[in-house]
């Protein structure tokens, strides 16, 4: 299932929608209403365990038609991020050509990492579809980009092992680690990563059922509609398997926590001369599997 946080009108909550095939959003909890018990929101969905959602695909998989009134046209509605997560946790350096060019760039070991490199991001840098990214320029003058495979989390996970790893996974999207190079402190990333709007997350989380197989996806990057980005998840270094393996060794992994799975080559810091992004732009990523996750920059004073 291709499921999204929207917005039928301004003065609406945010509600949980399917998106169907013909581009119309269902609000699941409604519609379903009497058949079903649904939660209005994306994170108590996921929270609510596996036999919610069986409920609910096995419900969906036999809907031909949807009653009209708990519709909507893609269009007519906002797409919110698919929810706040309790966390982020970022991986650095997870693909071979990103490792190279960062190395003559940013100044980071030119040596493949023998373990996953790993920071975080506070769910308040979370923004939406359509939402600012915030550029103060008193701040940062290299806002960067990154386009990168996020997995959701669907079930509490300490000490997995590999092989049990994709059973914890809820669903996939998408997160655009944006990222301030020039305050990187003393081989530090969270205040370069971590600021107000440096996570856009969406537009949709496709469910685990739906894809099976992660590591087929393609990645790419536009700013302005030129390409930065192009990559396919197939060269992670670190498959996700073992990050999950890898980071619930020592941290809990919770319902709704997302992993950002890293950046493939393409960087603005890595090009000739280096580009940034610069209020007016706007930055999209595109997995081909998930869909767009698009953003303006905006200037913001200090």
């Amino acid at each position: 299932m291709r499921l999204v946080s929207f917005r039928s009108d301004a003065s609406s909550p945010t509600r949980l929608g399917l998106l169907t095939a013909n581009d119309t959003v269902v609000d699941l909890s409604s519609a379903l209403k009497g058949q079903v018990e649904v939660p209005a929101d994306m994170l108590t969905y996921i929270r609510a365990g596996k036999g919610l959602h069986a409920q609910v695909a096995s419900v969906v998989s036999s809907t031909s038609v949807w009653p009209t009134e708990h519709c909507y046209s893609l269009s007519s509605v906002t797409i919110r991020a698919p929810h706040r997560p309790g966390k982020i946790v970022g991986v650095g350096l997870n693909y071979v050509e990103h490792v190279e060019e960062s190395s003559r760039t940013l100044d980071t070991d030119k040596e493949l990492p023998t373990r996953p490199v790993l920071f975080s991001k506070p769910s308040t840098a979370v923004v939406g579809p359509g939402e600012p990214i915030q550029l103060n320029s008193s701040t940062t003058q290299q806002l960067d980009w990154e386009c990168e495979l996020a997995v959701v989390m669907g079930t509490d996970a300490r000490n997995v092992a590999e092989a049990d790893a994709y059973d914890y996974v809820f669903g996939y999207s998408i997160v655009n680690d944006i990222s301030a190079r020039d305050q990187r402190r003393s081989g530090q990333w969270f205040f370069s990563k971590g600021q107000d709007s440096y996570a856009p997350f969406g537009p949709m989380i496709v469910t685990a059922d739906e894809l099976t197989d992660p590591h087929t996806v393609q990645l790419s990057l536009t700013v302005n509609g030129d390409p930065r980005q192009n990559g396919s998840a197939k060269h992670m270094l670190f498959k996700i398997p073992t990050l999950i393996q890898d980071i619930s060794s020592g941290v809990t992994l919770e319902a709704g926590d997302v992993i950002a799975t890293g950046s493939p080559q393409g960087v603005g810091a890595a090009m000739n001369p280096p580009k940034f992004l610069k209020p007016g732009d706007v930055v999209a990523c595109t997995i081909d599997a998930i869909g767009t996750l698009s953003n303006p920059v905006i200037e913001v004073g200090p």
